[in-house]
């Protein structure tokens, strides 16, 4: 891999020197701005190595950077060829500081529009013109002339998504947008976010890995009708009476003309600065269209469940605690033998899963780690790195299932034998901090960056911290990453709303020997309070224990203990007439009341 990637690096610059180029910048995206992107979009891993949901590699003519996030740092130093790829703390240093500091006067940095938002460029040319250098588009992107063996794109049929699952027509929903945008005298919505037009039309794909979406555009209109651009070969014979007669299929070749008949026509048009390739607003301004910057209309509505939505949800979290349990308890017996290797396990989790009704995927590929493996936040078992679960570790796994009625994200650690009174110390911290947060009642209008620091505390307590976020948005049987509702640290201002659901993963990782995550899955609700004022809630709807032998009691307050021994209490009584005798029989241990 080092040899081809190195090969392709150098390939890549012969390329931008014919093309007058002195740089080009390679993000993980594709046209649709999607965290998952298709193979034929992973240009990024095909020029570095690295296989990551984020990151970023800027190419220059005598240096080569790849920028990663926390969740990446180690992962991405096995993956690529340091002696040719520098890789970078994308939030420690952002590409755009480091681009205004390494660029020359007269340098010409490309990009491709289509995977860029406006926000993004806009960046990227303030930090060129730092430097005295410019930023030049790129159309066709370089990297597409060298990639000989790119795949073809997806084409995977559009199907409805009944509403027994969804709650709400997508006759219901248009409307309710439309009347917005004519309330703003815009007369049209570019969508290109996938899972916004999944939601907004009550349709799903098969065109990203473990995520249903259809991957394409759409125009929403100030009267409510719609237009839907796509590879016409993905039509199933069911979408167009689904869709009805107000929203028209259309090519995905036709999206560059209707943009330019927008334009033509003067039009108001609504772009997300953040979620859309600055090509279309480009193409709409050149054209005449009045480019009006505003967020994707669909975005919270999507990330505020409706009942039906959330009853999927919990219904979706009791069948996948179910498949989670009987997992455990099989560990719990094989796990003696000493052979079970991650990749034995995982296969294991994701038949237990298959077996559940509604099942349709998982909904990311499961991360099973054991030992220091579980320090790599988002790790594979691959071949090369695979480890047995052996006694004196622990074992970390994060798994999720997409079903028709919700999508599932959970992450337990346990102890493989007798743990440390460190290893104890450090779940029993991560544990107090996923407590805290579950219990929080906050008042309306908070964000997730102001709850942040309930999950940190403990672990800030002794010094220590973890280089992710604590929560993310998860869809309802779509992305099980999904905005604008985040915890996190900072720079994220969306109030939390009830309907939105959220994970709770607090963790802690000491490199190179082992890793701790405890992940739920929480629902906003509304919560009693005084002064007049709303209050709000989690509910938390993942059913699975934890594992006591990793819990030191004498770090737990008595709240914290009640919470726990209530929440084991639910787990026992809703999971337990789910599954087998021997994962009952499991169950009824690990949720043993602590005194």
């Amino acid at each position: 891999m080092a040899i081809a990637c190195e090969e392709r690096v150098r390939a890549l610059r012969g390329q931008l020197a014919r093309q007058g180029l002195s740089g080009f910048i390679v993000p993980h995206a594709d046209e649709y701005q999607n965290e998952y992107v298709p193979a034929c979009a992973e240009r990024l891993a095909w020029l570095t190595g690295f296989t990551g949901s984020a990151g970023t590699a800027v190419v220059l003519a005598e240096q080569a950077s790849i920028f990663v996030d926390g969740r990446y740092t180690l992962q991405v130093r096995s993956q690529v060829d340091v002696q040719v790829w520098t890789p970078r703390h994308l939030i420690e240093e952002p590409v755009p500081s480091w681009l205004s500091a390494v660029l020359r006067p007269d340098d010409k940095l490309g990009y491709d529009p289509w995977l860029h938002t406006p926000q993004e460029v806009k960046r990227l040319e303030e930090a060129c013109s730092k430097a005295g250098a410019a930023l030049m588009p790129c159309e066709p992107n370089p990297i597409d002339a060298l990639w000989d063996s790119r795949p073809a794109p997806p084409a995977a049929k559009v199907v409805p998504h009944d509403i027994v699952y969804t709650g709400k027509s997508s006759e219901d929903k248009r409307h309710k947008l439309s009347r917005q945008l004519k309330n703003e005298n815009i007369g049209v919505a570019v969508l290109t976010a996938p899972d916004s037009i999944a939601w907004l039309l009550n349709v799903r794909g098969g065109d990203v890995e473990h995520t249903p979406l259809p991957l394409g555009f759409a125009l929403l209109y100030q009267d409510g009708t719609a237009s839907l651009f796509l590879d016409t070969n993905k039509v199933s014979e069911a979408l167009a009476p689904h869709l009805g007669p107000s929203v028209g299929i259309r090519s995905l070749s036709d999206f560059r003309e209707a943009l330019e008949q927008l334009g033509k026509a003067g039009a108001r048009v609504l772009c997300d600065p953040n979620r859309t390739a600055s090509w279309i607003p480009e193409r709409l301004a050149r054209f005449g269209a009045q480019v009006i910057e505003e967020e994707d209309p669909c975005l919270l509505p999507k990330a505020c469940k409706n009942a039906v939505e959330i009853s999927g949800a919990r219904e979706a979290h009791k069948r996948d605690g179910a498949a989670v349990c009987e997992f455990l308890a099989w560990v719990s017996r094989e796990v003696q033998t000493g052979q079970l290797s991650e990749r034995d396990v995982q296969s294991y989790l994701d038949d237990c899963r298959r077996r559940q009704p509604l099942w349709k995927d998982m909904s990311f590929p499961t991360i099973s780690a054991a030992g220091p493996n579980g320090a790599i936040v988002h790790y594979r078992a691959v071949e090369e790195q695979c480890r047995r679960l052996e006694p004196g570790t622990l074992y970390l796994v994060d798994s999720g299932g997409q079903y028709l009625d919700g999508t599932t994200d959970i992450t337990r650690t346990i102890a493989i034998g007798s743990p440390t009174p460190e290893q104890r110390d450090r779940y029993t911290r991560v544990l107090k901090g996923h407590i805290a947060l579950a219990m929080a009642t906050f008042p309306n209008g908070t964000t997730g960056a102001q709850l942040d620091t309930l999950a940190r505390r403990p672990l800030w307590e002794v010094g220590l911290d973890y280089d992710h976020g604590t929560g993310h948005g998860v869809g309802s049987y779509l992305g099980v990453h999904e905005g604008p509702q985040r915890i996190s640290k900072g720079g994220h201002t969306v109030a939390l709303k009830p309907g939105m659901i959220l994970s709770n993963e607090p963790g802690y990782y000491k490199s190179g020997e082992y890793g701790i995550r405890l992940e739920n899955l929480v629902v906003v609700i509304p919560a009693a309070g005084e002064g007049g004022r709303k209050w709000l809630a989690f509910e938390t709807i993942t059913l699975v224990p934890f594992d006591a032998s990793l819990i030191d009691r004498t770090l737990l307050n008595a709240t914290e203990v009640d919470w726990l021994n209530a929440y084991h209490t639910r787990v026992r009584e809703v999971i337990g007439p789910l599954v087998d005798s021997s994962t009952a029989a499991w169950l009824e241990q690990a949720t043993e009341r602590i005194a």
